[in-house]
C-alpha cells in the first residue's frame, strides 16, 4: 500500500499541480464573453455600424425622391445596401485589436480547434454590429413607406442575411490583417461574397410587398447561412495563419 502511495507521488513533479485541460466550449464562451466585453466598453464600435446605417438609409429620401411611390419601390433595396455598407465599417475592428495586442498569435497557438475560436469572434462581431441593425431596421422601413406586409420579411431576411455578411467578411479581413491600408484590398475580397445575399434579400423584400411568394428567398438565405457557418470559419482560421505567419 505504502509502496503504491510512493509510485503515484513519486511519478509527479513535487511543487507542480496538474494543469487543467481547458474544454473546446469553455473556450468557445471565454472567446465569445471577452470579445463582447471589449465591445461594451469601446461604445463607438457599437454606435458608429448603427448611426452609419441610420444615415445611408436616411439620405435616400434626400438624394433620390421625396414621393412616397418612389420610395416605396426603392426601400427593400435601400435598407439591404445601408445594412452591407454598415456591416463592412465594423469589419476592421473583427481582428485588428488582437493582431496589434499581441493576442490573435496567442490564440493561433492555443490547442483548442482554431475554427470554433473564429466562429466565436463572428458570432462576438454579428451580435454588435449585425443585430442593431436587424432591430432598427423596420423603424427606417417606416420611413421609407415599405408596405406592412414586408416588414417581417425584411426582419427575417436581414436575420439569416448579416451573419452571412459578417463571416464571408471575416474571411477578408483575415488576408488583411497585417497590412497597413486594407480599406479597398478588403472592399474588393468581400463584395463578390456578399453581393448573392444582397440581391436575394432585397428580392424577397420587394417580392413580399407585392404579394409574390418569397420561399424560395428563405431557402436561398437559410441554404447560404449554412454554408457560410460550415466553411468561412475554416477559411478565415487558414487565411489568418498566412497572415500573421
Amino acid at each position: 500500500m505504502s509502496d503504491t502511495a510512493n509510485n503515484t507521488s513519486s511519478s509527479q513533479p513535487l511543487g507542480r499541480a496538474p494543469i487543467a485541460q481547458v474544454s473546446t466550449f469553455s473556450a468557445f464562451k471565454a472567446t465569445l464573453k471577452r470579445d463582447l466585453l471589449i465591445a461594451l466598453k469601446r461604445r463607438n464600435d457599437l454606435l458608429n455600424p448603427l448611426m452609419f446605417f441610420l444615415i445611408v438609409v436616411s439620405l435616400f429620401p434626400l438624394g433620390v425622391s421625396s414621393d412616397p411611390q418612389e420610395l416605396t419601390r426603392i426601400a427593400a433595396g435601400a435598407v439591404w445596401v445601408s445594412a452591407l455598407l454598415a456591416s463592412m465599417l465594423s469589419l476592421d475592428n473583427l481582428f485588428r485589436a488582437d493582431y496589434e495586442d499581441g493576442s490573435l498569435e496567442q490564440l493561433l497557438l492555443s490547442p483548442q480547434p482554431l475554427y470554433f475560436m473564429v466562429l466565436a469572434k463572428n458570432i462576438s462581431h454579428w451580435l454588435i454590429s449585425g443585430l442593431p441593425v436587424v432591430l432598427l431596421s423596420p423603424l427606417l422601413a417606416y420611413m421609407l413607406y415599405l408596405p406592412a406586409d414586408a416588414y417581417w420579411t425584411l426582419v427575417l431576411t436581414l436575420l439569416l442575411g448579416t451573419p452571412v455578411l459578417s463571416l464571408f467578411g471575416a474571411i477578408g479581413v483575415a488576408l488583411t490583417v497585417g497590412l497597413g491600408s486594407r480599406g479597398l484590398i478588403l472592399a474588393v475580397i468581400v463584395l463578390p461574397l456578399t453581393v448573392p445575399v444582397l440581391i436575394i434579400g432585397a428580392k424577397a423584400v420587394a417580392d413580399a410587398s407585392l404579394g409574390v411568394p418569397i420561399g424560395m428567398h428563405y431557402a436561398l438565405l437559410g441554404a447560404l447561412l449554412a454554408l457560410s457557418l460550415s466553411l468561412a470559419p475554416l477559411a478565415s482560421a487558414a487565411a489568418l495563419k498566412i497572415s500573421v505567419n
